[in-house]
């Protein structure tokens, strides 16, 4: 008795591990889709720092103007490439939605946060967060203070380096002249204008006893 039961029971393993072995739950899929590729618009631009932050603006539509939080997560700031410009890029988390968007701009002011020593303060002439151009007036908070160091001397060589590319366009730099401001001078070396009509006789007189006539007078 005891020998049949050991029997079926190595007969059901065998079938057990049989169908074990033959089971496949992969199925090929019916519709291939191509895989979509988003563009970010950041495609021409160089990250010159990524760190994570949370953002606060300040609310002045309320009867009592106070700070509100805009976001918490991956902050960019990021360098184009062709038009030489470096903007601030903050996304939240798992939304991904943005909640700053605005370029680094000479005249900004970074100030710190009263009572916090990795906090900074700075007013933004034109954030294009919602898509619509607003001037706003935002504090970004960092975890440690090694990270708010980090930001504030990348934020400082941005402001040098928007400011460089300014003068280099208007031809302001270190002994740098355009091409047309070049134009501009030599135009501006004009010959000094007979003042009366006695001096025009007197050149006219003196071009006579040279014997000099127009060339249709020949």
């Amino acid at each position: 008795m005891a020998e049949e039961v050991k029997d079926a029971g190595d007969r059901n393993r065998s079938v057990s591990d049989a169908s074990d072995s033959e089971y496949d739950p992969q199925y090929a899929p019916i519709i291939t889709l191509p895989e979509v590729v988003i563009p970010t618009n950041e495609e021409e631009e160089e990250v010159v720092l990524q760190v994570r932050s949370k953002l606060y603006r300040f609310d002045r539509s309320d009867d009592i103007p106070e700070w509100k939080e805009r976001g918490t997560g991956e902050l960019k700031m990021l360098k184009h490439k062709v038009n030489k410009t470096v903007r601030i890029v903050m996304r939240r988390d798992k939304t991904l939605k943005v909640c700053a968007n605005h370029f680094i701009t000479p005249l900004m002011e970074l100030k710190p946060k009263p009572g916090l020593d990795k906090a900074f303060v700075y007013n933004v002439p034109a954030d294009f967060t919602d898509e619509e151009i607003k001037s706003e007036c935002l504090a970004i908070k960092f975890g440690t203070v090694d990270i708010a160091t980090q930001f504030k001397t990348a934020f400082l060589e941005s402001q040098q380096f928007v400011l460089k590319e300014c003068k280099l366009y208007n031809g302001e730099a270190d002994g740098v002249t355009s091409s047309e401001d070049e134009e501009e001078s030599e135009d501006d070396e004009e010959p000094e204008a007979i003042e009366s009509n006695e001096d025009a006789n007197e050149v006219i007189e003196t071009l006579k006893d040279l014997n000099v006539t127009k060339p249709d007078e020949k």
